[in-house]
């Protein structure tokens, strides 16, 4: 029975140090190495410091920004650390308020836009970070915060056609465009 324990023992020590230890260390070694941006959280530097992730949305309320799609994170917007949709069904009421809530927050930062609001900026995604919105939340936004910032509607225009991504690979997914990139290129526009 003894040497039985024993080797029980022995295993489970040495499995620990392999999948506790030397995996770990040899993947996050191995990522460094091959893709060490994006081991790194993929953030986006600006003047030598970082302003956030390519891959972790921010809040934008100021009407001269682009804003991104809801967050569902609590305790506050955006938080990396509780990534989670809303889990509110089609039918839960407090789905419609919350998005009637931000669809009035865009008919009041945008009075004269009458279009239809694209369903990206009333809802959030499911993991609640969703950096991107489609070009059809960026094009409904183009022409509120060329008016803020005092620039010609069809160069904001053409800012969001330059930062509009494609499907990956072609095929995948849906075309996009990264709030906070976007954002700093008008920031960097404006600065020249």
């Amino acid at each position: 029975m003894s040497r039985l324990l024993r080797q029980s023992f022995l295993m489970l020590l040495a499995m620990t140090v392999i999948t506790g230890v030397l995996y770990p260390l040899a993947v996050t070694g191995l990522a460094q190495v091959l893709f060490p941006r994006q081991a790194n959280g993929s953030l986006v530097v600006r003047d030598g410091r970082p302003v956030g992730s390519a891959l972790i949305g921010q809040s934008f309320t100021d009407p001269k920004y682009f804003w991104g799609r809801p967050s569902a994170t609590a305790p506050m917007a955006d938080n990396g650390a509780a990534s989670g949709g809303s889990n509110l069904g089609p039918s839960n009421p407090a789905l419609t308020a919350v998005a009637k809530q931000r669809i009035d927050a865009l008919r009041r930062a945008d009075p004269g836009n009458d279009a239809p609001v694209p369903v990206d900026l009333v809802t959030a995604s499911g993991s609640g970070l969703d950096p991107q919105i489609s070009p059809a939340a960026a094009r409904y936004q183009a022409a509120r915060v060329a008016r803020v910032r005092g620039l010609p509607a069809d160069r904001v225009q053409a800012l969001v056609d330059a930062y509009t991504q494609g499907r990956q690979l072609g095929v995948l997914g849906e075309p996009r465009v990264n709030v906070l990139e976007l954002n700093l290129a008008l920031d960097a526009l404006q600065k020249r």
